[in-house]
Protein backbone atom coordinates (compact mmCIF):
# COMPACT_ATOMS: atom_id res chain seq x y z
CA UNK A 1 0.00 0.00 0.00
CA UNK A 2 1.25 3.49 -0.88
CA UNK A 3 0.13 6.52 1.10
CA UNK A 4 0.62 10.27 1.16
CA UNK A 5 -0.40 13.37 3.04
CA UNK A 6 -1.76 16.16 0.84
CA UNK A 7 -1.52 19.74 2.03
CA UNK A 8 -4.02 21.72 -0.01
CA UNK A 9 -4.56 25.42 -0.58
CA UNK A 10 -7.99 26.38 -1.89
CA UNK A 11 -9.56 29.32 -3.61
CA UNK A 12 -10.79 31.86 -1.05
CA UNK A 13 -13.85 30.66 0.85
CA UNK A 14 -13.90 27.20 -0.80
CA UNK A 15 -12.26 24.97 1.84
CA UNK A 16 -15.45 23.43 3.23
CA UNK A 17 -16.83 22.64 -0.24
CA UNK A 18 -13.49 21.19 -1.35
CA UNK A 19 -13.17 18.97 1.72
CA UNK A 20 -16.69 17.59 1.11
CA UNK A 21 -15.71 16.77 -2.48
CA UNK A 22 -12.42 15.16 -1.44
CA UNK A 23 -14.14 12.88 1.09
CA UNK A 24 -16.13 11.34 -1.80
CA UNK A 25 -13.01 10.30 -3.73
CA UNK A 26 -11.99 6.66 -3.46
CA UNK A 27 -8.59 6.51 -1.79
CA UNK A 28 -9.04 9.65 0.30
CA UNK A 29 -9.11 8.17 3.79
CA UNK A 30 -9.34 11.46 5.71
CA UNK A 31 -9.66 15.12 4.81
CA UNK A 32 -9.88 18.02 7.26
CA UNK A 33 -10.09 21.79 7.06
CA UNK A 34 -7.21 23.14 9.16
CA UNK A 35 -5.68 26.44 10.25
CA UNK A 36 -2.21 27.59 9.31
CA UNK A 37 -0.28 27.65 6.06
CA UNK A 38 -2.64 25.24 4.26
CA UNK A 39 -6.43 25.04 4.15
CA UNK A 40 -6.88 21.25 4.07
CA UNK A 41 -4.85 18.22 5.09
CA UNK A 42 -5.82 14.90 3.51
CA UNK A 43 -4.48 11.37 3.98
CA UNK A 44 -4.68 9.19 0.87
CA UNK A 45 -3.90 5.54 0.09
CA UNK A 46 -3.56 3.52 -3.08
CA UNK A 47 -2.41 -0.03 -3.89
CA UNK A 48 0.53 1.12 -6.07
CA UNK A 49 2.53 4.22 -6.90
CA UNK A 50 0.96 4.66 -10.34
CA UNK A 51 -2.55 4.71 -8.90
CA UNK A 52 -1.44 7.06 -6.13
CA UNK A 53 -0.07 9.44 -8.77
CA UNK A 54 -3.37 9.34 -10.69
CA UNK A 55 -5.32 9.93 -7.48
CA UNK A 56 -3.26 12.99 -6.61
CA UNK A 57 -3.00 14.57 -10.06
CA UNK A 58 -6.32 13.72 -11.69
CA UNK A 59 -8.67 13.53 -8.72
CA UNK A 60 -7.34 15.77 -5.96
CA UNK A 61 -5.62 18.48 -8.02
CA UNK A 62 -8.55 18.31 -10.44
CA UNK A 63 -11.11 19.07 -7.75
CA UNK A 64 -12.87 22.39 -8.29
CA UNK A 65 -11.56 24.99 -5.85
CA UNK A 66 -8.13 23.40 -5.31
CA UNK A 67 -5.42 25.94 -5.99
CA UNK A 68 -2.14 24.33 -4.94
CA UNK A 69 -1.03 21.10 -3.31
CA UNK A 70 2.05 19.85 -1.50
CA UNK A 71 2.46 16.06 -1.43
CA UNK A 72 4.37 14.16 1.24
CA UNK A 73 4.62 10.47 0.33
CA UNK A 74 4.82 8.17 3.35
CA UNK A 75 8.12 6.27 3.32
CA UNK A 76 7.81 4.39 6.61
CA UNK A 77 4.31 3.81 7.89
CA UNK A 78 5.12 1.19 10.52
Amino acid sequence: MFAAYEFINCDSGKAEAVVRSLRKIKGVKQAHVVTGLHDIVAYVESPNLGELTKLIIAKIQGTKGVGRTVTCIVVNGN
